[in-house]
């Protein structure tokens, strides 16, 4: 891609819009703490994306400048509004300082979005049984006596559940599996 976005023309717009849209509602939600800010945080970098197209010189990716933008356009809102948060440390709104724990945050957020997109695809039943077990950290037993359905089905289920995930997911096991390990180490 070069360095300008000139020739951006609105159908490619619209796919980085469907690309990027809810992870970055999303991303902006975990600093400003408000989703319907964040949606116009959104709608802002996009519309900005768009009519200043030929004055936006490109240093790295497109994903790169958006999540930039959102979380410069998020800062801004935080500090116009005087709403800092309890839950916001500052050293979790320094992270631009820092291109990798940025770049880490961008891809778990991205991850975050497919996994719970992966899960939300799960049959009801299936799902319900596998939230109770991941989520709640229930036992099969405990599982299989809250819903009334035998340990069995609920074995059942969750191998369900995990063959669906793992064909979901299949192009981000490997990360998946890493996140876990460093995640278990700490």
């Amino acid at each position: 891609m070069p360095n300008t976005i000139k020739n951006l023309d609105e159908k490619e717009l619209e796919k980085l819009f469907e690309l990027y849209f809810t992870v970055l509602c999303y991303f902006s939600k975990k600093i400003t703490s408000d989703i319907d800010a964040s949606k116009d945080i959104v709608h802002d970098v996009f519309i900005n994306l768009w009519t200043k197209r030929d004055e936006i010189d490109l240093k790295k990716s497109v994903k790169s400048y958006l999540f930039t933008s959102v979380y410069n356009k998020s800062l801004n809102y935080l500090r116009d509004n005087k709403k800092f948060s309890k839950n916001v440390e500052l050293s979790d709104l320094n992270i631009a300082s820092d291109n990798t724990k940025y770049d880490e945050l961008i891809d778990n957020s991205l991850l975050n979005n497919k996994i719970n997109n992966a899960i939300n695809k799960l049959p009801k039943k299936c799902r319900r049984v596998f939230y109770l077990s991941r989520f709640d950290n229930l036992k099969y037993n405990e599982i299989a006596n809250k819903l009334n359905i035998s340990v069995k089905t609920v074995e059942a289920q969750i191998s369900k559940a995990l063959k669906i995930l793992k064909f979901e997911l299949k192009d981000y096991v490997k990360l998946i599996i890493l996140l876990l390990i460093m995640y278990k180490g700490k």
